[in-house]
């Protein structure tokens, strides 16, 4: 969730502070390198949510999910994704998880040695170190800077952020959403690597580039920057009292352009697609328990009436905290479905709103999303008294066609990518069109891969499996540009079927000529249509669907 030839000035306190490591081929042959006393390496079962979780350590193991190889290298060698280059085409594509028994006392940082060794033995990757010239952002000085004060040295240097007083009384009015950090001590080439890391969302307007101090300007600053994150601009542009990122650094008298600078990166010679296989008991000697499918205890009540909104939280512990919900929203959540895919669901479902508080017997500190499912599942069906069955019924659903494509045929040997931004030119339709508050840049992709991913760039759009009927051979590079569906209205008027308020499907028929809106909102089937040239077609088809025999409107005791 990007290029313009440059000559940085500022590239000393980058290139002094990045360590890529040794190579796989070059580990000194008098001290063996450090290694996980043993790890279970497998590809990732399928999620609904299909990213990376950060690596962590629970119990004495290290644990890392979801991760390409790309997530792999980059989280061992601590190297931006950008700057790991060359490699067989699924190398962004492939999910891999890694569980591994670590000595008392491994940090995330000490554990990146041990994967480094991992990825050698178990995948035989090879790779060799270089530098080249990689997309980036150029921090310059843009005229007056009244608001940077010169800092007297004292205090810690850094970006803190400000919470925000919460409306109510006592507090302000509520207003636009704006993000406040109090810049202290910031020298600008502190300020721009802060731009890349610490100051989070705004890796999102600089599409997770890495940004470099072009100012000239010398000493350390004292200054506020305030701004507000890329999706909350408001669906006409920005609103009243928001601000951009780009503007935010306007008023101090800062911009960012475009750079190419020469930066270390990893290019891999080679890797295995399939790692060795694991020890044998592995999971037992790892004491990986099986994922809980039931909650230890549990509280359901009816929502107190005074509150309005809506929760659904894991916290530390295996605690799971939701607030203000109906069923129907909870079914859709445990079962992964959207409306049409849930059928009998009494009125009261939707109106009825319950708070549920509950515990976890969890292996380790948290408890991933994918965990919670399960356990949701029992406990409706249990407190609920659900009766519930499958069966095949027709519901709207796609198949994606050929008209006049326009997309590029892509090099063969490139590899294949999905991810939120931009293209490597930079070009970003959000800047001008808030509105469009969906970019996505595939590369070297096939459109039976497009079509099978549909749903997950546009689960407010597509609820059920896009079928690929283009007929087209090979893999292209295209980008598509699009309005979330809630803000699209005649291509997502209905109700959202996934929680998120993207709205539903247009009637059958309707996909291709679903109008964009006039407040500059683009649909997703008005984008596949115009930027691609291809077309969703709407049609009836068979699709599983969760029926509701039966289902008691008070829940059990607790």
């Amino acid at each position: 969730m990007e290029r313009a030839a440059f000559t940085s000035t500022g590239l000393i306190i980058l290139l002094s502070g990045v360590s890529l490591g040794q190579s796989s081929t070059q580990q000194s042959s008098t001290q063996p390198a450090p290694a996980f006393e043993v790890a279970d390496v497998h590809a990732s079962p399928p999620t609904r949510i299909p990213f990376m979780r950060d690596p962590a350590i629970r119990r004495g193991r290290y644990e890392i999910r979801l991760a390409t190889m790309v997530d792999l290298i980059r989280t061992a060698y601590t190297i931006d994704a950008e700057r790991v280059l060359g490699g067989p085409n699924w190398l962004e594509n492939d999910l891999f998880d890694v569980i591994a028994k670590v000595p008392a006392g491994t940090t995330t940082d000490t554990a990146k040695p041990m994967l480094q060794s991992l990825l050698t033995d178990r995948f035989s990757l090879t790779f060799h170190k270089d530098t080249q010239s990689i997309p980036a952002y150029g921090l310059k000085a843009a005229g007056k800077h009244p608001q940077l004060k010169e800092a007297d040295s004292s205090g810690e240097a850094g970006c803190k952020f400000i919470p925000p007083t919460p409306p109510g009384p006592g507090g302000p009015p509520p207003g636009p959403f704006i993000l406040t950090f109090a810049c202290r001590n910031m020298t600008m080439a502190a300020f721009a690597e802060a731009l890349h890391t610490t100051i989070f969302v705004a890796p999102q307007y600089l599409n997770e580039r890495v940004v470099v101090d072009e100012t000239e300007l010398k000493g350390a600053w004292d200054f506020d920057f305030k701004f507000t994150p890329r999706g909350m601009m408001g669906p006409d542009g920005p609103i009243a009292g928001t601000i951009t990122l780009f503007d935010a650094l306007e008023k101090l008298g800062l911009k960012v352009d475009p750079v190419d600078v020469p930066l270390p990166v990893i290019v891999v010679d080679s890797v295995n697609r399939k790692p060795t296989a694991n020890a044998p008991r592995v999971a037992e000697i790892l004491h990986v328990a099986p994922a809980p499918t039931e909650f230890e205890v549990a509280e359901i009540k009816p929502t107190d009436p005074d509150f309005k909104g809506m929760r659904l939280q894991i916290q530390p512990g295996g605690r799971v905290n939701i607030a203000g919900t109906p069923l129907k929203f909870l079914i859709e959540q445990a079962w992964d479905l959207t409306d049409e895919m849930l059928a009998g669901a009494p009125k009261w479902m939707d109106t009825d709103r319950y708070d549920i508080v509950a515990k976890a017997a969890v292996d380790g500190p948290e408890m991933d999303i994918d965990e919670l499912w399960p356990m949701l599942r029992a406990l409706l069906t249990e407190r609920f008294k659900l009766a519930i069955h499958r069966e095949e019924r027709p519901a709207t659903a796609y198949t994606l066609v050929a008209v006049k494509p326009k997309m590029k045929k892509a090099l063969p040997a490139s590899r294949t990518k999905y991810k939120e931004g931009p293209a490597s030119d930079g070009k970003d339709p959000r800047n001008k069109n808030p509105i469009l508050g969906r970019l996505v840049t595939c590369q070297n992709m096939t459109m039976a891969q497009f079509a099978e991913k549909l749903k997950n760039i546009a689960p407010g759009y597509i609820h059920t499996p896009v079928l690929d009927a283009t007929g087209l051979e090979g893999g292209y590079d295209f980008t598509l540009s699009f309005s979330p569906a809630g803000l699209a209205g005649t291509g997502g008027g209905g109700r959202g079927g996934r929680g998120g308020g993207e709205g539903g499907p247009p009637p059958a028929g309707d996909a291709a000529t679903a109008a964009s809106d006039p407040n500059g909102a683009i649909t997703l089937f008005d984008a596949i249509e115009k930027q691609l040239g291809l077309k969703l077609e709407a049609q009836k088809r068979p699709v599983s669907v969760l029926v509701i025999d039966r289902a008691e409107q008070k829940p059990t005791e607790n």
